[in-house]
């Protein structure tokens, strides 16, 4: 704030200065008057005073007009609004740069939300498998315990078939048709189907006579 007063006032000074140069050379061209205010600047007051009135009206009106312009440009610049323009501009780079990557994070949201709707739907099917399986295996539990009890049994009737078979040793008497050890009290052939009552009864008859 301090250099922007001393350019106002040097400014300001510079600008009056040229304004009295102004009216000094108005009043040259208007009434003829010699040129002054040249003479006060040394070194080169000679060569000043040789201009021609046009010329020197000319230039000091072309500095004050300048000179007044730039007073003004810096006088009416206002600093607390330059910074918070300034502000202003980078708060809406930030925001353009801000939804400029909230846009590619959305992008990367929704092709994350596709995979997880995709791996969602793969994974239910799954679900659905296995579930198939389950019950496809409780269907078949009966089935594999029905099997196991019917191996069970075959095994115990084996077990007791071997049992008859070492307490009731066969006779003696075979069948007729197909020559296979019989028990006594057997009728049919097992093997067969001969009639092996029959048979021995007449066996026994033509024993007897």
């Amino acid at each position: 704030m301090r250099k922007k007063g001393i350019a106002i006032w040097v400014l300001s000074t510079l600008t009056f200065i040229s304004l009295m140069h102004l009216i000094e050379a108005v009043t040259v061209i208007l009434f003829n008057n010699p040129i002054r205010l040249l003479q006060i600047y040394p070194f080169i007051s000679q060569q000043l005073t040789q201009l021609p009135a046009s010329a020197y009206l000319y230039i000091s009106a072309a500095s004050t007009v300048i000179l007044w312009g730039i007073t003004c440009a810096l006088a009416f610049d206002n600093p607390v609004e330059t910074f918070l323009n300034k502000i202003l501009s980078d708060a809406k780079k930030q925001t353009a740069t801000e939804a400029q990557l909230i846009e590619n994070k959305s992008e990367l949201f929704d092709l994350m939300y596709e995979t997880i709707e995709s791996n969602s739907e793969t994974l239910s099917q799954v679900k659905d498998l296995v579930r198939n399986v389950r019950v496809e295996t409780k269907d078949i539990q009966p089935i594999k315990e029905t099997m196991e009890k019917t191996r069970i049994e075959i095994s115990s009737l084996k077990k007791q078939m071997k049992t008859l078979e070492e307490r009731l040793p066969f006779t003696n008497i075979l069948c007729p048709a197909c020559g296979k050890p019989l028990q006594p009290d057997f009728q049919l052939c097992p093997y067969c189907g001969e009639n092996v009552k029959l048979q021995e009864k007449m066996i026994m008859v033509k024993d007897y006579k």
